[in-house]
């Protein structure tokens, strides 16, 4: 994971927000490149679930929307987490996630006879699968937090399961001691519930009339339009509405680079349909979605799975959730949630606004309140896992070692072309065909160097094509030597025809 942070922090992908002034915790800027890349993302992914599909519509919601829609949508009573402060040294945590690496840090320690490591040993069976594991450590009626163990992570748990950690954490510190990841201390407060909404005030007063909350999710600007959506764009159930925005969690313990932020942008759909219509669309969202990641984006399918959710995971009102998780450098994590949130979310805000929410069938002549199919991706997350799939590294034969490759996807590429003199007396002719080619492609000018450690700093970017200007083949032949980022290979194209090749090339 270094290597990635290392990466993106020195060529322009991603920089510390506020840096000159030290820093703000777990804030960041998206440079240059990372600016790009994720507009590259956003746009393939609207490009696949929006403009090749005529059952989709694209919003654009508020973030600050009137109060009473997180009251409707639970958010306001429900949307927290466990919060433990240390007495000792002041800091705070998210009470599920110290045990879940206290767990983690015995489960690697076999020479530890502590409680925790011995009852990891006699738990953690190499040989069972995923379901025999879970079932073997829910007939033994283990505490409900070792089933975590089993990857069934803290976030997805309902709020059964979540009420019973507590009170199995709380007899955990009395008994057996809990050592305060920071200063080792056992020496805890009382865990409380942690709302995540950021809230401020709209207007020039701060009471309580005033406060409004920046959005935890895109969502519900989704569901309150959903009557207008209708009235407008004359689509016919099933349909569905995408939105992209930033959204905002006052995370406890924000982490591991960019994969968890308090500022963060979406890539939601909410796609409505005839309630018992719902498994079998959902069986077939999750299909797109895994072909988006492995086709359109390329992403390597090892580093891919499917994860569905047990029935004792699941929300009250869903049906069915699964989750497409990557392989990070950390661990296996969720990347994008496919929902069947049967149609608790339009219930709720026609309960709370007193409009109806309802749909009318005019085929079948019925009215009905649709049923939703709501997969859920995070831009800077699938970020993140795009530079991670992306690294790679190669011998380097002029330095010796090795040297950083990003094999991007030239669709997914932040640069596509970059155009290199290869000495300045050739800059004239080198503007000019970079003035032609940035008409059509995203297009770097870099005349600094030696030319194979230019080819070698593009490679290190992502860019899938650099065109050499030299003198025998440009000057006199009105040609340019076209390299390949990931074969190194090179070839050369006339200059009137650069333009139709690499517009084949993007397409192919």
């Amino acid at each position: 994971m270094k290597h990635i942070v290392d990466l993106a922090k020195n060529r322009g992908f991603v920089f510390q927000g506020s840096e000159i002034y030290g820093g703000l915790a777990n804030t960041w800027d998206y440079g240059p490149l990372g600016s790009l890349l994720k507009e590259n993302l956003k746009n393939l992914w609207i490009r696949e679930f929006v403009q090749r599909r005529p059952d989709m519509v694209l919003l654009d919601a508020a973030i600050l929307m009137n109060p009473q829609v997180w009251v409707a949508s639970g958010h306001v009573g429900g949307f927290s987490d466990p919060l433990v402060d240390c007495k000792s040294c002041k800091q705070r945590f998210r009470a599920d996630k110290i045990i879940d690496g206290l767990i983690e840090n015995h489960l690697k320690d076999d020479s530890s006879d502590s409680y925790y490591a011995t009852r990891a040993r006699e738990l953690w069976v190499e040989t069972l699968s995923y379901d025999e594991r879970k079932n073997d450590l829910l007939n033994k009626q283990l505490p409900i937090y070792w089933i975590n163990v089993n990857n069934l992570i803290s976030e997805s748990w309902s709020a059964e399961m979540q009420v019973k950690f507590l009170e199995e954490f709380e007899v955990l510190k009395e008994e057996r001691g809990v050592p305060c990841p920071n200063c080792g201390e056992c020496n805890w407060a009382e865990i409380k519930k942690f709302n995540l909404m950021f809230k401020t005030s709209q207007g020039v007063t701060e009471d309580s009339s005033a406060m409004v909350y920046l959005r935890p999710e895109t969502a519900q600007g989704i569901f309150v339009d959903f009557p207008n959506i209708v009235r407008t764009c004359r689509r016919r159930i099933p349909f569905g509405v995408a939105q992209v925005g930033k959204a905002f969690r006052n995370e406890i313990t924000p982490g591991n680079f960019i994969f968890r932020t308090r500022e963060f942008e979406q890539m939601e759909i909410e796609y409505f349909c005839e309630p018992g219509t719902d498994l079998e669309l959902h069986a077939k969202w999750k299909k797109d979605c895994m072909n988006f990641l492995q086709n359109t984006l390329s992403l390597n399918s090892e580093n891919l799975r499917f994860r569905d959710h047990d029935a004792d995971e699941l929300s009250f009102y869903s049906n069915a959730t699964t989750d497409i998780e990557y392989k990070f450098p950390f661990g296996w994590w969720e990347l994008w949630g496919i929902a069947d949130r049967t149609d608790f979310d339009l219930k709720a805000h026609m309960t709370e606004s007193k409009q109806d929410m309802s749909y009318f069938d005019p085929v079948k002549n019925t009215k009905f309140i649709p049923y939703v199919i709501e997969p859920s991706i995070g831009l800077t997350r699938l970020f993140l896992a795009t530079l991670c799939d992306a690294y790679d590294t190669v011998p380097d034969g002029e330095e010796g070692g090795e040297r950083i490759v990003l094999r991007l996807k030239p669709e997914v590429a932040p640069v596509k072309i970059a155009v290199l003199p290869l000495v300045k007396k050739l800059n004239e002719k080198a503007e000019e065909v970079f003035h032609m080619l940035s008409k059509h492609f995203m297009t770097w000018y870099d005349e600094t160097g030696s030319i194979g450690k230019r080819y070698a700093r593009f490679d290190e970017i992502g860019t899938p094509w650099c065109v050499t200007i030299d003198f025998d083949n440009t000057l006199e032949k009105n040609m340019v030597t076209i390299r390949h980022r990931d074969t190194a290979e090179q070839e050369t194209v006339a200059i009137e025809a650069l333009v139709e090749y690499f517009q084949t090339a993007l397409n192919s």
